[in-house]
């Protein structure tokens, strides 16, 4: 019957490759496939495109090297490069990998409209439309009420994993202890800080620890975790924790916002009272965006686990690599667990944890792709997920071209395609 009330609806658009969402994974997967040759079209919810990087606020790049080899390349350097070459790079030595993410918009743009990639925003998934492993069609709602988008191949890189559960993938949410997923963060700035005063790092957690202990911080995180930006004066925080909420669920995500909200409100009114260089600083920015670390992992072919993470594995199908490590926030409450790839070297990532079982037209791009609750916490920064995205829009327009399902790709044709491109593919 839902079926029958989609086929009714206004065709928003049909491509070679629909991606849903358009963050750092859907951004480089539109991008790649469009390069490739295909027609693609990016649906993203907000009015502009960058996920995390934009609406979460989340900022620096997380570490995308190992030692000295950078190994998340490709689309993600060339991003960096639009970034520079816009004036929103940071050159301070304290803010490295830094950027200013109103200019992020700006560099997205300008990549999609290089590309070619058709754009829709201010539109999300709501549903999907799938039968014999096959999916028809993807609905969508927004500014124009409900539409339905048609490809060949479809790319989910909404970060939940949205259109493949819609779609009827499996898929598993957090430790399997409990089922609660990493905590989620909404990001804040303040300006007006004068940082040649600010004390130590420790002597803040210091004043942070007496200001919880006395009520005035209602907030798990055991520390302040501040960056600095390109801008002087201006200090990021990615210090709220909203812990045991559900980032698929409206109900839940409701309450954490009030949560969240009351965080940064409390953290901001303890800065400017009890720490030096603070005194004439305010508010200037909070993330429309709360920060998601983990919600749906999807099944895949292959599951990354954490034993391939730490002992760098390597695999022949591998199309992105990672060696930041695993960082898990305390699902529960207080505490954060390191555990460090070894020095110098990367784990890959192959491309069937890319393809959903049982789903022949799909390919999953940035955070959820198949792995474990521990991989997970490592392979779901930024710079990763731009580069397994990146592979997902190639393999999406060698799907088109060659007139397959997301299982024939020949990887080894993947591989060298995404080497020809500037990827980091580690070769035996």
């Amino acid at each position: 019957m839902m079926r029958e009330a989609y086929e009714a609806l206004p065709l928003a658009g049909e491509a070679d490759v629909v991606v849903i969402g358009g963050g750092p994974g859907g951004l480089c997967a539109a991008v790649a496939a469009a390069e490739e040759g295909a027609e693609v079209f990016l649906i993203e919810r907000y009015g502009f495109l960058g996920g995390m990087a934009t609406a979460g606020l989340v900022n620096p790049f997380m570490s995308y090297f190992a030692v000295e080899e950078q190994i998340n390349v490709g689309l993600f350097q060339r991003l960096i490069e639009e970034l520079q070459a816009k004036g929103g790079w940071s050159e301070r030595p304290k803010a490295r990998n830094a950027f200013d993410p109103r200019i992020m918009r700006f560099a997205c743009d300008a990549m999609v409209q290089k590309a070619g990639v058709r754009l829709q925003l201010h539109s999300f998934l709501v549903d999907a439309v799938a039968d014999e492993s096959t999916v028809r069609m993807g609905v969508i709602a927004g500014k124009s009420g409900l539409e339905t988008v048609r490809a060949a191949v479809f790319v989910d890189a909404s970060g939940d994993g949205d259109l493949a559960a819609r779609a009827g993938a499996e898929f598993e949410k957090g430790r399997p202890e409990d089922g609660f997923s990493q905590p989620m963060t909404l990001c804040f700035r303040m300006v007006g800080v004068d940082e040649d005063a600010m004390p130590s790092r420790n002597a803040i957690n210091e004043l942070y620890d007496e200001a919880k202990a006395a009520g005035d911080i209602d907030n798990p995180r055991e520390n302040v975790l501040l960056f600095y930006t390109p801008r002087k004066g201006e200090i990021h925080f990615n210090t709220t924790r909203i812990v045991k909420h559900d980032a698929t669920d409206a109900a839940s995500m409701t309450e954490v916002e009030f949560i969240a909200r009351r965080q940064v409100e409390q953290t901001a009114a303890f800065l400017c009272a009890k720490v030096a260089g603070f005194e004439n600083a305010y508010v200037s920015e909070i993330a429309p965006q709360t920060g998601v670390r983990e919600s749906r992992r999807i099944i895949g072919d292959y599951a990354l686990t954490e034993d391939d993470v730490l002992t760098a594995r390597k695999f022949p199908d591998g199309i992105a690599r990672g060696s930041y490590p695993i960082d898990i926030h305390n699902p529960a409450g207080t505490g954060t667990v390191i555990k460090r790839v070894p020095p110098g070297d990367a784990y890959d990532i192959p491309y069937r944890c890319l393809c959903p079982r049982d789903l022949d037209n799909m390919l999953i791009a940035g955070r959820p792709i198949s792995s474990d609750h521990a991989a997970h916490s490592s392979h779901r920064v930024m710079p990763i997920a731009a580069c397994n995205g990146e592979a997902a829009g190639v393999a999406a327009a060698i799907c088109v071209r060659d007139a397959c399902d997301i299982r024939s790709v020949d990887t080894d044709e993947l591989r060298a395609t995404l080497k020809r491109r500037g990827a980091s593919i580690y070769e035996s």
